[in-house]
């Protein structure tokens, strides 16, 4: 399960290719290569490697952004939000919806 701040919208990723190249979240995101491809040799983000080549799916990439916003809202929830959230969610067993 995901949690929300009340009012913040799920964003969606309006490309209309089902896999996604670097290239494609860099010019998304307005970022570089070099961020892009360390978080996908981190692992955070879920991707296929075809040789040299990463294939995100647009899916994934969706999830991945919303979980950023996500896990960014938490500094800015009281102390006991904090504490629900803790105690209802661990790092790394993350559910979406």
């Amino acid at each position: 399960m995901v949690f929300y701040c009340v009012g913040m919208e799920r964003i969606h990723v309006d490309l209309d290719k089902p896999w996604l190249t670097v290239a494609d979240i860099c010019e998304y995101m307005d970022v570089s290569t070099f961020v892009v491809t360390s978080v996908l040799r981190s692992g955070e983000l879920p991707a296929v490697k075809f040789g040299r080549e990463w294939r995100v799916s647009r899916d994934d990439f969706e999830d991945w952004i919303n979980l950023q916003r996500v896990d960014s809202s938490q500094f800015t929830v009281d102390s006991s939000q904090r504490d629900v959230l803790e105690q209802e969610s661990s790092p790394g067993q993350r559910s979406v919806d």
